[in-house]
């Protein structure tokens, strides 16, 4: 069993966030994501996403700053590093360290901001397009102009969504590389 002054080192803490961030990132975009568009109807599979991906993005967008807050300090041949912001800083760690960090955090925070907003308000356009068209957005054509440039549309959004949110995985994943380097 360990001392309990682990629990007052932010290295567990550090590690535990590190999992977390890259745990839902993987769940959510590999697995849970893929599952639920081919087990639920689309209406409800959007209603699921909708609800899901603020809190998913409000993660990629705290951990990182948190795992940044606990970062552990390491022992070196000539005494000890940083830890916590400031040891993210240093000067050799701001690309294996600060770098990938910075990364996740500005890629959850695009998504949770500003992309994730702008696909959701698209996908409201498309579903009042679609009582007016008396078409789903996703009924084979044609479609007026009007659902085209809706679909069109929605889909740059989701994919610039998701090549935001691939970006922020590769960058946790260049972490942990760099994390796992630390206990050899």
């Amino acid at each position: 069993m360990p001392s309990s002054s682990i629990f007052w080192s932010p290295a567990p803490y550090h590690i535990i966030s590190y999992g977390t961030l890259l745990g839902s990132e993987m769940f959510q975009s590999f697995i849970a994501g893929i599952i639920a568009f081919r087990a639920l109807p689309r209406p409800q599979f959007a209603t699921l996403q909708s609800a899901l991906f603020p809190i998913y993005f409000g993660m990629q967008t705290a951990l990182p700053l948190l795992m940044a807050l606990t970062y552990p300090a390491e022992r070196t041949a000539i005494g000890m590093s940083q830890s916590s912001i400031s040891g993210v800083l240093e000067e050799g760690h701001r690309l294996h360290v600060a770098t990938p960090l910075f990364l996740t955090l500005l890629c959850g925070a695009a998504n949770m901001l500003f992309i994730g907003p702008a696909t959701t308000k698209c996908m409201k356009e498309r579903k009042h397009q679609e009582t007016r068209d008396g078409k789903k957005s996703y009924d084979s054509g044609p479609h007026s102009e009007a659902m085209q440039n809706l679909n069109k549309k929605f889909g740059i959004l989701h994919g610039i969504s998701s090549s935001v949110n691939l970006v922020g995985c590769i960058a946790t994943v260049w972490y942990g590389f760099y994390l796992a380097e630390r206990m050899l």
